[in-house]
């Protein structure tokens, strides 16, 4: 496998070729910075579950999808994050045969669904945006009368256990707070037992505790052998959950790949925090060892670090020059930086719009 790495030091990009799944530091050519990067493919090994090719959707003078292309793979979570209005739920109901594309393919299981798509349908589970459902039926009357809508379908015992429903199965849905409501949803997603499970937004207008109980009802999925595909805008939810990320911006995937491969190749780097260095000279020691170094308020230090090895190294010179400071931390880049430095904006400032 060849792939593209830009170096964060001078910006040079070099290619570099690996097995798939293989990590190795490697070292600029232009400023001799080191790094390391991972060659994708290490957990994509399954068979493709979705394959969409060419996709494109337009209403009128709005090309809400431009002729995007990826593949998910069974086994693992797929998340297709972007702003509201990227183009996100028309793409996924375009697979789910809710909408036709204009032009481009799409395959489920090897099956074209345009033309087989009654051959997959009872393969695949739901939970549509915005999802709702009778106000008045308890949580075991709703699980049955979904189910009832299937040829295949599992038993409602075993879904309520899976789902953690038990305690509250003679509930009303009315009654329901948010999270249990989502996780209801996933729930009629799963009564047909799905090969694959499509979630489109399924944390929108949970409070942070409810939304990681939904997280953590579809982390569950994956470790049950379910492959899912989901839709979402927050960048801390495929953080958190993604196997492989496609990121969508105004009808097109900008980038693609897992959440290392992302911030290697368009993040700024791990920063190292040092607060409140009492050594004179500290950064001029540090810049003269080849680290990139900022000064801030009081003594704090920044430093860029391309791998974790760094950190070692780093606090192993501060050691043998002694010196003081009162503590350091490290923050990560993540996916708010990759959007940024792919699009000019944050996503959190696209999500409003």
């Amino acid at each position: 496998i060849t792939v593209s790495f830009r170096c964060p030091h001078c910006k040079n990009i070099s290619t570099y070729t690996g097995e798939p799944g293989e990590k190795k530091i490697i070292t600029c050519p232009e400023c001799n910075n080191k790094g390391k990067i991972t060659f994708p493919g290490g957990l994509r090994d399954g068979q493709p579950a979705i394959q969409v090719q060419n996709l494109t959707k337009i209403y009128g003078d709005l090309t809400a999808v431009n002729s995007i292309s990826f593949t998910v793979y069974t086994g693992e979570i797929f998340a297709f994050l972007g702003p509201n209005g990227a183009g996100k739920t028309t793409t996924v109901e375009m697979i789910e045969a809710i909408r036709k594309p204009n032009s481009g393919t799409i395959k489920i299981l090897n099956n074209d669904i345009s033309t087989h798509f009654n051959e997959v349908k009872n393969h695949i589970g739901i939970l549509p945006q915005e999802f709702h459902s009778y106000e008045r039926l308890t949580v075991r009357e709703t699980l049955d009368y979904f189910s009832k809508l299937y040829k295949n379908r599992i038993n409602i015992d075993t879904i309520i256990e899976t789902m953690d429903l038990r305690s509250h199965q003679h509930q009303q849905y009315r009654n329901l707070s948010g999270g249990l409501k989502q996780r209801v949803g996933v729930a009629i997603a799963l009564v047909n037992d799905p090969e694959i499970v499509f979630l489109d937004e399924p944390s929108t207008g949970l409070d942070p505790k409810a939304r990681r109980e939904v997280w953590n009802v579809i982390a569950d999925l994956k470790k049950r052998g379910k492959t899912v595909f989901l839709t979402t805008h927050y960048m801390e939810e495929a953080e958190y959950l993604a196997d492989h990320i496609a990121i969508i911006h105004r009808g097109n995937i900008i980038a693609e790949g897992t959440l290392e491969e992302l911030t290697t190749k368009y993040g700024r780097g791990d920063i190292l925090h040092i607060k409140n260095c009492r050594t004179a000279n500290t950064k001029e020691l540090l810049q003269e060892n080849g680290y990139e170094v900022k000064q801030q308020n009081k003594g704090d230090l920044t430093i860029t670090i391309d791998y974790k090895d760094r950190v070692l190294e780093i606090l192993s010179l501060l050691r043998r020059e002694c010196i003081e400071y009162n503590s350091i931390d490290i923050s990560r880049s993540n996916l708010e930086e990759v959007f940024l430095y792919l699009t000019g904006s944050r996503l959190t400032e696209e999500t409003k719009t």
